[in-house]
Protein backbone atom coordinates (compact mmCIF):
# COMPACT_ATOMS: atom_id res chain seq x y z
CA UNK A 1 0.00 0.00 0.00
CA UNK A 2 1.54 3.40 -1.00
CA UNK A 3 1.37 6.57 1.68
CA UNK A 4 -1.61 7.83 -0.21
CA UNK A 5 -3.60 4.81 -0.57
CA UNK A 6 -2.96 4.65 3.12
CA UNK A 7 -3.70 7.95 3.60
CA UNK A 8 -6.94 7.97 2.05
CA UNK A 9 -7.95 4.82 3.82
CA UNK A 10 -7.81 6.49 7.05
CA UNK A 11 -9.85 9.07 5.56
CA UNK A 12 -12.54 6.92 4.63
CA UNK A 13 -13.28 5.28 7.94
CA UNK A 14 -12.77 8.39 10.26
CA UNK A 15 -15.72 8.89 12.41
CA UNK A 16 -16.90 10.92 15.35
CA UNK A 17 -16.41 8.57 17.82
CA UNK A 18 -12.69 8.28 17.40
CA UNK A 19 -12.28 11.79 17.87
CA UNK A 20 -10.70 12.81 21.42
CA UNK A 21 -12.74 15.36 22.97
CA UNK A 22 -9.78 18.08 22.49
CA UNK A 23 -10.02 17.74 19.12
CA UNK A 24 -13.51 18.45 18.86
CA UNK A 25 -12.98 21.51 20.99
CA UNK A 26 -10.18 22.57 19.05
CA UNK A 27 -11.90 22.31 16.24
CA UNK A 28 -14.73 24.54 17.30
CA UNK A 29 -12.00 26.82 18.29
CA UNK A 30 -10.63 26.96 15.26
CA UNK A 31 -13.71 27.83 13.53
CA UNK A 32 -14.46 30.60 15.81
CA UNK A 33 -11.21 32.08 14.81
CA UNK A 34 -11.78 31.31 11.44
CA UNK A 35 -15.29 33.16 11.18
CA UNK A 36 -13.76 36.04 12.99
CA UNK A 37 -10.86 36.68 10.24
CA UNK A 38 -13.78 36.14 8.03
CA UNK A 39 -16.02 38.70 9.16
CA UNK A 40 -13.21 41.22 10.02
CA UNK A 41 -12.32 42.00 6.35
CA UNK A 42 -15.97 43.07 5.58
CA UNK A 43 -16.40 46.11 3.05
CA UNK A 44 -12.30 46.00 2.38
CA UNK A 45 -10.56 45.81 -0.61
CA UNK A 46 -10.39 43.32 -2.58
CA UNK A 47 -13.38 40.98 -1.26
CA UNK A 48 -16.22 43.10 -2.77
CA UNK A 49 -14.89 41.80 -6.08
CA UNK A 50 -15.00 38.58 -5.41
CA UNK A 51 -18.57 39.23 -3.65
CA UNK A 52 -19.71 41.07 -7.06
CA UNK A 53 -17.86 38.19 -9.04
CA UNK A 54 -19.96 35.42 -7.71
CA UNK A 55 -23.29 37.93 -8.09
CA UNK A 56 -22.41 38.33 -11.61
CA UNK A 57 -21.52 34.38 -12.62
CA UNK A 58 -23.69 32.25 -9.89
CA UNK A 59 -26.95 32.39 -8.47
CA UNK A 60 -28.49 35.57 -6.42
CA UNK A 61 -29.51 33.53 -3.75
CA UNK A 62 -28.61 29.95 -2.68
CA UNK A 63 -28.22 26.82 -0.36
CA UNK A 64 -24.63 28.51 1.06
CA UNK A 65 -24.21 31.76 3.31
CA UNK A 66 -21.80 34.17 2.12
CA UNK A 67 -20.56 35.42 5.51
CA UNK A 68 -19.21 38.52 5.22
CA UNK A 69 -22.48 40.01 3.20
CA UNK A 70 -25.10 38.02 4.56
CA UNK A 71 -26.10 37.12 1.35
CA UNK A 72 -26.40 34.01 -0.12
CA UNK A 73 -25.42 31.75 -3.21
CA UNK A 74 -24.31 28.25 -4.66
CA UNK A 75 -22.12 26.47 -2.49
CA UNK A 76 -19.31 26.87 -4.95
CA UNK A 77 -19.57 30.97 -5.40
CA UNK A 78 -20.33 30.85 -0.86
CA UNK A 79 -17.33 29.04 -0.62
CA UNK A 80 -15.00 31.11 -3.40
CA UNK A 81 -15.94 34.59 -1.53
CA UNK A 82 -15.82 33.07 2.39
CA UNK A 83 -11.90 31.82 1.24
CA UNK A 84 -11.23 35.19 -0.02
CA UNK A 85 -12.69 36.62 3.14
CA UNK A 86 -11.04 35.23 5.67
CA UNK A 87 -7.31 35.25 4.30
CA UNK A 88 -7.17 39.01 3.98
CA UNK A 89 -6.68 40.59 7.19
CA UNK A 90 -4.05 38.04 7.97
CA UNK A 91 -5.34 36.93 11.53
CA UNK A 92 -6.52 33.14 10.66
CA UNK A 93 -4.50 29.89 11.92
CA UNK A 94 -1.22 28.38 10.56
CA UNK A 95 0.12 25.03 11.33
CA UNK A 96 4.54 25.30 11.76
CA UNK A 97 5.94 22.14 10.00
CA UNK A 98 3.18 22.34 6.93
CA UNK A 99 3.17 26.27 6.70
CA UNK A 100 -0.07 25.86 5.74
CA UNK A 101 -2.99 28.49 6.98
CA UNK A 102 -5.73 25.38 7.19
CA UNK A 103 -8.63 27.26 8.07
CA UNK A 104 -9.03 29.63 5.41
CA UNK A 105 -9.35 27.03 3.04
CA UNK A 106 -10.80 24.16 4.85
CA UNK A 107 -13.42 25.88 6.92
CA UNK A 108 -15.61 27.77 3.68
CA UNK A 109 -15.26 24.82 1.72
CA UNK A 110 -16.81 22.54 4.43
CA UNK A 111 -19.49 25.03 5.56
CA UNK A 112 -21.09 26.00 2.08
CA UNK A 113 -21.34 22.06 1.41
CA UNK A 114 -22.39 21.06 4.65
CA UNK A 115 -25.16 24.10 4.06
CA UNK A 116 -26.03 22.52 0.66
CA UNK A 117 -26.07 18.78 1.87
CA UNK A 118 -28.13 19.81 5.00
CA UNK A 119 -25.87 18.69 6.86
CA UNK A 120 -25.02 18.93 10.97
CA UNK A 121 -22.60 20.48 12.80
CA UNK A 122 -20.65 17.32 14.12
CA UNK A 123 -20.66 16.08 10.49
CA UNK A 124 -18.93 19.74 9.64
CA UNK A 125 -16.74 19.07 12.46
CA UNK A 126 -15.63 15.72 11.12
CA UNK A 127 -15.08 17.11 7.80
CA UNK A 128 -12.81 19.88 8.94
CA UNK A 129 -10.71 17.20 11.10
CA UNK A 130 -10.21 15.34 8.46
CA UNK A 131 -9.41 18.52 6.09
CA UNK A 132 -6.99 19.22 8.41
CA UNK A 133 -5.31 16.07 9.32
CA UNK A 134 -4.94 15.43 5.47
CA UNK A 135 -3.76 19.41 4.33
CA UNK A 136 -1.02 19.39 7.53
CA UNK A 137 0.63 16.28 6.39
CA UNK A 138 0.68 17.04 2.76
CA UNK A 139 2.12 20.28 3.55
CA UNK A 140 4.76 18.15 5.43
CA UNK A 141 5.12 15.94 2.82
CA UNK A 142 6.07 18.69 0.52
CA UNK A 143 8.79 19.84 2.38
CA UNK A 144 10.66 23.43 2.62
CA UNK A 145 11.27 23.52 -1.12
CA UNK A 146 7.82 23.69 -1.98
CA UNK A 147 7.58 27.16 0.03
CA UNK A 148 9.24 29.02 -1.39
CA UNK A 149 7.98 29.54 -4.65
CA UNK A 150 4.58 28.48 -4.31
CA UNK A 151 1.79 29.69 -1.73
CA UNK A 152 1.46 25.99 0.01
CA UNK A 153 -2.42 27.58 1.13
CA UNK A 154 -3.34 28.06 -2.19
CA UNK A 155 -1.41 24.12 -3.75
CA UNK A 156 -2.29 21.90 -0.76
CA UNK A 157 -5.23 24.31 0.62
CA UNK A 158 -7.13 23.09 -2.50
CA UNK A 159 -6.30 19.05 -1.25
CA UNK A 160 -7.07 20.54 1.76
CA UNK A 161 -10.66 21.49 0.89
CA UNK A 162 -11.55 18.41 -1.20
CA UNK A 163 -10.75 16.23 1.57
CA UNK A 164 -13.19 18.02 3.83
CA UNK A 165 -16.26 18.01 1.17
CA UNK A 166 -15.07 14.39 0.69
CA UNK A 167 -15.48 13.69 3.77
CA UNK A 168 -19.58 15.27 3.80
CA UNK A 169 -19.68 13.77 0.74
CA UNK A 170 -19.24 10.23 2.50
CA UNK A 171 -16.31 8.88 0.28
CA UNK A 172 -14.93 5.70 0.35
CA UNK A 173 -10.91 4.74 0.10
CA UNK A 174 -11.15 4.85 -4.18
CA UNK A 175 -13.03 7.93 -4.16
CA UNK A 176 -10.26 9.57 -2.04
CA UNK A 177 -8.23 8.51 -4.09
CA UNK A 178 -9.54 9.95 -7.80
CA UNK A 179 -10.22 13.10 -5.42
CA UNK A 180 -6.66 13.90 -4.67
CA UNK A 181 -6.53 13.48 -8.67
CA UNK A 182 -8.83 15.81 -9.44
CA UNK A 183 -8.02 18.20 -6.86
CA UNK A 184 -3.82 17.72 -7.11
CA UNK A 185 -4.27 18.51 -10.69
CA UNK A 186 -5.99 22.53 -9.96
CA UNK A 187 -3.34 22.89 -7.16
CA UNK A 188 -1.45 26.70 -8.10
CA UNK A 189 -0.03 29.59 -6.65
CA UNK A 190 2.87 31.64 -6.44
CA UNK A 191 4.90 33.75 -4.26
CA UNK A 192 5.48 36.51 -7.20
CA UNK A 193 2.50 38.72 -5.83
CA UNK A 194 4.65 40.12 -3.21
CA UNK A 195 6.50 42.43 -4.93
CA UNK A 196 4.05 44.19 -6.38
CA UNK A 197 1.20 44.25 -3.43
CA UNK A 198 -0.82 42.58 -5.49
CA UNK A 199 -4.04 40.83 -4.58
CA UNK A 200 -3.74 37.70 -5.41
CA UNK A 201 -3.38 35.72 -2.04
CA UNK A 202 -6.95 35.99 -1.77
CA UNK A 203 -7.64 34.30 -5.06
CA UNK A 204 -5.22 31.91 -3.91
CA UNK A 205 -7.39 31.19 -1.05
CA UNK A 206 -10.30 31.51 -2.93
CA UNK A 207 -9.70 29.43 -5.61
CA UNK A 208 -8.59 26.98 -3.35
CA UNK A 209 -11.66 26.53 -1.42
CA UNK A 210 -14.11 26.76 -4.60
CA UNK A 211 -11.68 24.07 -6.47
CA UNK A 212 -11.83 21.74 -3.70
CA UNK A 213 -15.13 21.59 -3.82
CA UNK A 214 -15.74 21.46 -7.52
CA UNK A 215 -13.15 18.38 -7.54
CA UNK A 216 -15.35 16.85 -4.76
CA UNK A 217 -18.85 17.01 -6.42
CA UNK A 218 -17.59 15.89 -9.67
CA UNK A 219 -15.92 12.39 -8.05
CA UNK A 220 -18.75 12.36 -6.61
CA UNK A 221 -20.94 11.97 -10.25
CA UNK A 222 -18.32 9.56 -10.91
CA UNK A 223 -15.14 11.85 -12.51
CA UNK A 224 -12.00 9.91 -12.05
CA UNK A 225 -8.72 12.02 -11.13
CA UNK A 226 -4.60 10.70 -11.45
CA UNK A 227 -4.25 7.38 -8.63
CA UNK A 228 -0.63 8.83 -7.90
CA UNK A 229 -0.91 12.77 -7.81
CA UNK A 230 0.82 13.11 -4.99
CA UNK A 231 4.24 10.39 -5.34
CA UNK A 232 3.62 9.94 -9.36
CA UNK A 233 6.89 10.37 -11.15
CA UNK A 234 4.89 13.50 -13.01
CA UNK A 235 2.76 14.48 -9.75
CA UNK A 236 2.92 17.27 -7.51
CA UNK A 237 5.91 16.50 -5.78
CA UNK A 238 8.04 15.48 -8.88
CA UNK A 239 6.73 19.43 -10.32
CA UNK A 240 6.75 21.55 -7.13
CA UNK A 241 8.82 19.87 -4.69
CA UNK A 242 12.82 18.97 -4.22
CA UNK A 243 12.78 17.32 -0.96
CA UNK A 244 9.35 15.96 -0.62
CA UNK A 245 9.16 12.49 2.07
CA UNK A 246 6.44 10.07 1.17
CA UNK A 247 6.22 8.84 4.49
CA UNK A 248 4.94 12.19 6.00
CA UNK A 249 1.69 11.49 4.14
CA UNK A 250 1.08 8.47 6.33
CA UNK A 251 3.03 8.92 9.70
CA UNK A 252 1.08 8.37 12.97
CA UNK A 253 -2.11 8.33 11.37
CA UNK A 254 -5.02 8.17 14.46
CA UNK A 255 -2.70 8.67 17.03
CA UNK A 256 -1.28 12.52 16.53
CA UNK A 257 -3.87 14.69 15.75
CA UNK A 258 -1.86 17.47 14.06
CA UNK A 259 -4.66 19.69 14.08
CA UNK A 260 -4.15 20.02 17.56
CA UNK A 261 -0.50 21.73 16.64
CA UNK A 262 -2.01 24.39 14.88
CA UNK A 263 -1.43 28.31 15.89
CA UNK A 264 -3.17 30.87 16.40
CA UNK A 265 -2.08 34.16 15.13
CA UNK A 266 -1.43 37.02 18.29
CA UNK A 267 -0.44 39.69 15.27
CA UNK A 268 -2.01 40.99 12.37
CA UNK A 269 1.05 39.71 10.55
CA UNK A 270 2.68 37.45 8.27
CA UNK A 271 3.62 34.70 10.94
CA UNK A 272 6.69 34.62 9.68
CA UNK A 273 7.10 38.27 11.86
CA UNK A 274 5.45 36.89 14.75
CA UNK A 275 8.68 35.21 16.70
CA UNK A 276 10.56 38.45 16.37
CA UNK A 277 7.83 40.88 17.39
CA UNK A 278 7.72 38.67 20.40
CA UNK A 279 11.17 38.12 21.49
CA UNK A 280 11.83 42.16 20.54
CA UNK A 281 8.41 43.40 23.09
CA UNK A 282 9.60 40.78 25.13
CA UNK A 283 12.65 42.64 25.48
CA UNK A 284 11.63 45.88 25.40
CA UNK A 285 9.20 45.71 28.43
CA UNK A 286 12.38 43.59 30.72
CA UNK A 287 14.82 46.65 30.01
CA UNK A 288 12.23 49.24 30.01
CA UNK A 289 13.45 50.46 26.16
CA UNK A 290 11.78 52.30 24.54
CA UNK A 291 11.82 53.16 20.62
CA UNK A 292 13.62 56.40 20.35
CA UNK A 293 16.26 54.58 21.92
CA UNK A 294 17.05 51.89 19.54
CA UNK A 295 19.73 52.43 16.93
CA UNK A 296 19.59 48.96 15.31
CA UNK A 297 17.24 45.85 15.73
CA UNK A 298 18.69 42.53 13.89
CA UNK A 299 16.29 40.19 13.20
CA UNK A 300 17.96 36.45 13.74
CA UNK A 301 15.82 34.41 11.37
CA UNK A 302 14.97 31.30 9.14
CA UNK A 303 15.15 30.86 5.49
CA UNK A 304 11.50 31.19 5.01
CA UNK A 305 11.31 34.47 6.44
CA UNK A 306 13.83 35.62 4.13
CA UNK A 307 12.09 34.17 1.47
CA UNK A 308 8.99 35.65 2.01
CA UNK A 309 9.89 39.14 3.88
CA UNK A 310 12.62 39.90 1.92
CA UNK A 311 10.17 41.06 -1.20
CA UNK A 312 9.32 43.68 0.91
CA UNK A 313 11.83 46.80 1.82
CA UNK A 314 8.86 50.04 1.62
CA UNK A 315 5.44 48.58 1.67
CA UNK A 316 3.04 50.36 -0.74
CA UNK A 317 -0.18 49.14 1.12
CA UNK A 318 -1.41 47.77 4.34
CA UNK A 319 -1.73 44.20 3.69
CA UNK A 320 2.15 44.80 2.38
CA UNK A 321 3.01 46.24 5.61
CA UNK A 322 1.97 42.88 7.12
CA UNK A 323 4.93 41.10 5.13
CA UNK A 324 7.32 44.18 6.24
CA UNK A 325 9.35 42.71 9.38
CA UNK A 326 10.75 46.56 9.22
CA UNK A 327 7.00 48.03 9.69
CA UNK A 328 5.84 44.87 11.92
CA UNK A 329 8.36 45.60 14.55
CA UNK A 330 8.14 49.52 13.93
CA UNK A 331 4.74 49.40 15.39
CA UNK A 332 5.38 47.09 18.08
CA UNK A 333 8.38 49.26 18.71
CA UNK A 334 6.62 52.50 18.99
CA UNK A 335 2.92 51.15 20.28
CA UNK A 336 3.59 47.80 21.86
CA UNK A 337 1.02 46.45 19.00
CA UNK A 338 0.20 45.12 15.32
CA UNK A 339 -3.51 44.92 15.34
CA UNK A 340 -5.66 45.51 12.37
CA UNK A 341 -6.22 49.16 14.27
CA UNK A 342 -2.67 49.88 14.08
CA UNK A 343 -2.09 49.00 10.81
CA UNK A 344 -4.87 50.46 9.13
CA UNK A 345 -3.96 53.81 11.38
CA UNK A 346 -0.65 53.37 11.52
CA UNK A 347 1.65 51.81 9.34
CA UNK A 348 1.68 53.49 6.24
CA UNK A 349 1.80 57.27 7.97
CA UNK A 350 3.39 57.83 11.54
CA UNK A 351 7.10 58.01 10.96
CA UNK A 352 8.10 56.73 14.04
CA UNK A 353 7.21 53.03 12.57
CA UNK A 354 8.87 54.10 9.49
CA UNK A 355 11.87 55.40 11.00
CA UNK A 356 12.10 51.85 13.28
CA UNK A 357 11.50 50.10 10.33
CA UNK A 358 14.36 51.38 8.32
CA UNK A 359 16.95 50.08 11.49
CA UNK A 360 15.69 46.54 11.21
CA UNK A 361 17.45 43.98 9.30
CA UNK A 362 17.03 40.20 8.83
CA UNK A 363 20.08 37.48 9.24
CA UNK A 364 19.94 33.58 8.71
CA UNK A 365 20.05 32.40 11.91
CA UNK A 366 21.49 28.51 11.61
CA UNK A 367 19.83 27.83 15.24
CA UNK A 368 16.76 28.79 13.89
CA UNK A 369 16.76 27.50 10.49
CA UNK A 370 17.54 24.75 11.74
CA UNK A 371 14.48 24.24 14.03
CA UNK A 372 11.73 25.50 11.33
CA UNK A 373 9.56 24.24 10.31
CA UNK A 374 8.83 22.44 13.17
CA UNK A 375 9.55 25.45 15.55
CA UNK A 376 9.46 29.27 15.17
CA UNK A 377 12.00 30.27 17.11
CA UNK A 378 12.20 34.58 17.87
CA UNK A 379 15.96 35.90 17.98
CA UNK A 380 16.53 39.50 17.98
CA UNK A 381 19.80 41.43 18.90
CA UNK A 382 19.15 45.10 19.87
CA UNK A 383 22.08 47.72 19.32
CA UNK A 384 21.04 51.06 21.71
CA UNK A 385 21.85 54.76 20.88
CA UNK A 386 23.83 54.56 23.57
CA UNK A 387 25.85 51.52 22.53
CA UNK A 388 24.52 49.00 24.56
CA UNK A 389 23.63 45.52 22.84
CA UNK A 390 20.52 43.54 24.00
CA UNK A 391 19.91 40.02 23.23
CA UNK A 392 15.55 38.66 22.93
CA UNK A 393 15.07 35.11 22.48
CA UNK A 394 11.21 33.09 22.15
CA UNK A 395 11.11 30.03 21.51
CA UNK A 396 7.32 29.89 21.58
CA UNK A 397 5.27 32.76 19.99
CA UNK A 398 1.96 33.58 21.42
CA UNK A 399 -0.58 31.54 19.75
CA UNK A 400 1.56 28.31 19.62
CA UNK A 401 0.20 25.24 20.88
CA UNK A 402 2.53 25.89 23.78
CA UNK A 403 1.82 29.30 24.25
CA UNK A 404 -2.17 29.11 23.26
CA UNK A 405 -5.10 31.04 23.33
CA UNK A 406 -7.86 30.47 26.08
CA UNK A 407 -10.81 30.32 25.12
CA UNK A 408 -11.48 33.79 26.94
CA UNK A 409 -8.84 34.96 24.34
CA UNK A 410 -10.44 33.50 21.47
CA UNK A 411 -13.32 35.24 22.41
CA UNK A 412 -11.71 39.07 23.12
CA UNK A 413 -9.90 38.41 19.28
CA UNK A 414 -13.23 38.10 18.37
CA UNK A 415 -14.68 40.89 19.44
CA UNK A 416 -12.29 43.16 18.43
CA UNK A 417 -11.84 41.69 14.86
CA UNK A 418 -16.26 42.04 14.23
CA UNK A 419 -15.90 45.34 15.87
CA UNK A 420 -12.79 46.43 13.43
CA UNK A 421 -15.25 45.94 10.51
CA UNK A 422 -18.32 46.43 12.29
CA UNK A 423 -19.98 43.04 11.58
CA UNK A 424 -21.34 42.11 14.38
CA UNK A 425 -22.70 44.48 17.28
CA UNK A 426 -20.92 42.95 20.82
CA UNK A 427 -23.66 41.14 21.86
CA UNK A 428 -24.32 39.83 18.40
CA UNK A 429 -20.65 38.69 18.85
CA UNK A 430 -21.14 36.98 22.14
CA UNK A 431 -24.19 35.07 21.05
CA UNK A 432 -22.47 34.27 17.77
CA UNK A 433 -19.33 32.98 20.12
CA UNK A 434 -21.64 30.42 22.26
CA UNK A 435 -23.26 29.43 19.22
CA UNK A 436 -19.94 27.63 17.61
CA UNK A 437 -18.80 26.24 21.36
CA UNK A 438 -22.28 24.49 20.76
CA UNK A 439 -21.60 23.41 17.36
CA UNK A 440 -21.35 19.70 17.42
CA UNK A 441 -24.66 19.92 18.92
CA UNK A 442 -25.88 21.75 15.48
CA UNK A 443 -28.67 19.96 13.99
CA UNK A 444 -28.27 21.79 10.32
CA UNK A 445 -25.66 23.89 9.34
CA UNK A 446 -28.16 25.31 7.12
CA UNK A 447 -29.15 29.01 7.60
CA UNK A 448 -26.45 28.68 10.65
CA UNK A 449 -25.37 32.49 10.24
Amino acid sequence: MSHTQALCRFLAELNVAQLPEEVLARTEDLYLDWLASALASKGAHPIPLFERYAQKMGPGSGPAQVIVNGGSSSAYFAALVNAASSHLVEQDDLHNSSVLHPATVVFPAALAAAQDLGKSGSDLLLASVAGYEAGIRIGEFMGRSHYRIFHTTATVGTLAAAVAVGKLLDFNEEQFINLLGSAGTQAAGLWEFLRDAADSKQLHTAKAAADGLLAAYLTADGLTGARNILEGDQGLAAGMSTDAEPARLSADLGSRWALLETSFKFHASCRHTHPAADALLDLMQREGLHAEQIAHVETRVHQGAIDVLGRVTVPASVHQAKFSMGTVLGLIAVHGKAGLTEFHELALTDPAVAALRDKVSMTLDPEVDGAYPQRWLGRVTVTTLEGRTLHGAIDEPKGDPGNTLSRAELADKFQRLTQFSNARTPAQANALIDKVWDLRNAVSMADWL
